[in-house]
């Protein structure tokens, strides 16, 4: 026993000393209020406001004009990215606002513009109203390397109470709470409440490597499960915002699902990887590129493929109208594939609006109606329509995403559907839930698909 107890302890200290030489701990600091002192002015509460109509007497006439008094509306957070008064923030922050007030960490108040804003990552750019000369600003750092277990702060305005400083580490990366298409989240148990959305997660060297955006949480209030945009994706939106006014993602034109264990196992692979094609769309940079249902895409750009969420966001990294090298297994075989990337904007979100029909019924950013005579002459559908038409979409609902005017819902989450009031009420109870995303078997044209629709 004593000889055995030896040689664990002798193989539990080799063990120690690999793991030290390949990532010495980097320690708790005894403070960390120099940082915290050295960000904080770059740091700004954010309130927004909408204006509500109402009917005031006017002087001696007592003519009834017009009147609009600000409602606050939101309280968050941003941070300063220039020191000519660019502020980052969260989109749903300043969603619909007719104003928005910049606090700064010394009281000033500045008005500002909305400059432009990212919906599906949610971001927001914003300009201070004759900025003063000098602001003090922090840059966006490298998220890629930051690591599971690494020290990191928060700084915002929870609840309204002004500049608050939390610190934890962060607990996981890559994380997909079904947000959106580009689900990347750094996870960190810094404390982060309602309020801190858009304010920013910095690493020890001060650098911002995410945008603090939500938290799990039954109570409302901090758990130690908060959720932030990670810069590598932020930094990027940011500087097309400011260069745009928009964002420019690239399109390849393809519906992808997951591949399955038991896939994985028939092809030889270790562990499920890559993204099964499902759907080629016509007139697609995918088409083009010569690519078939069935095709397993194994990367994009020199990027990995291991999961659909890989290639979207390798997809939308990549510039409009490049030409770039795909590799596709199809049939055992690796081919490589030559594709020119067009704009996911303009193809998939940009939808014209559809005819002007009336009535329909509302629900999940859809307006949902029977093929009638008048709905079918109206899209130029096939007398013998069976479904639900689409006959409008809201441009700012994630529906917007995946659909638009014309379209046919034949299934939801399996379930064939024929009228309006069954859609809805699927659609209704599924965002009740809050179950996430739900597959969808949609017919545009002669082209039949599945797309995954956020109720």
């Amino acid at each position: 026993m004593a000889l055995k107890f030896l040689v664990s302890a002798v193989a539990a200290v080799a063990i120690t000393v690999s793991a030290a030489a390949q990532a010495a701990p980097r320690g708790t600091p005894e403070s960390f209020a120099d940082l915290a002192e050295r960000l904080s002015p770059a740091v700004v509460n954010i309130s927004s406001a909408q204006k509500t109509p109402g009917a005031k007497a006017s002087g001696d006439n007592s003519q009834l004009q017009k009147k609009f008094s600000p409602q606050a509306v939101s309280l968050g957070s941003g941070f300063i990215v220039d020191p000519k008064g660019i502020v980052v923030t969260n989109n749903h922050v300043i969603d619909n606002a007719d104003q928005v007030t910049v606090t700064m960490h010394d009281g000033r108040e500045f008005k500002a513009t909305i400059r432009a804003v990212d919906r599906e990552t949610d971001i927001a750019v914003l300009q201070l109203d004759a900025p003063p000369a000098k602001l003090p600003f922090v840059s966006f750092g490298d998220s890629t390397v930051a690591r599971v277990g690494d020290w990191v702060l928060a700084i915002g305005n929870p609840f309204g109470l002004g500049g608050t400083v939390t610190v934890g580490i962060i607990s996981a990366r890559n994380r997909d709470i079904d947000a959106g298409n580009f689900d990347d989240f750094i996870q960190t148990d810094a404390a982060i409440n309602r309020g801190n959305s858009g304010g920013p997660l910095f690493d020890m060297a001060g650098k911002v490597i995410g945008i603090n955006t939500a938290i799990y949480s039954q109570t409302g209030g901090s758990v130690g499960v908060g959720f932030a945009v990670p810069s590598d994706l932020a930094g990027v939106v940011v500087e097309q915002l400011l260069a745009n006014g928009e964002t420019r993602r690239g399109w390849l034109g393809v519906s992808i699902d997951e591949m399955t264990p038991k896939l994985a196992t028939e092809l030889g692979f270790d562990r499920p990887r890559g993204a099964v094609v499902s759907v080629v769309r016509p007139n697609s940079p995918a088409l083009s590129a010569g690519v078939q249902p069935n095709d397993i895409i194994l990367d994009f750009n020199k990027r990995p493929v291991n999961t659909v969420r890989d290639l979207t966001r390798a997809v939308a990294d990549t510039p409009v109208g490049s030409t770039v090298p795909m590799t596709v297994l199809r049939d055992g075989k690796r081919v490589i594939l030559r594709v020119t990337v067009d704009r996911r904007e303009t193809r998939v979100l940009a939808n014209a609006p559809g005819p002007q029909l009336q009535g329909g019924l509302k629900t999940s950013g859809l307006t949902l109606e029977r093929p009638t005579r008048d709905v079918i002459e109206a899209f130029g559908l096939a007398p013998d329509t069976e479904g639900v038409v689409v006959t409008a979409v809201d441009p700012d609902s994630q529906a917007a995403i995946v659909l638009q005017p014309g379209d046919i819902i034949l299934e939801i989450g399996w379930e064939r559907m024929t009228r309006p009031e069954a859609a809805a009420t699927k659609l209704d109870k599924l965002r009740n839930l809050n179950s996430g995303p739900v597959q969808i078997y949609v017919q545009r044209g002669e082209l039949l698909f599945y797309e995954s629709l956020r109720p």
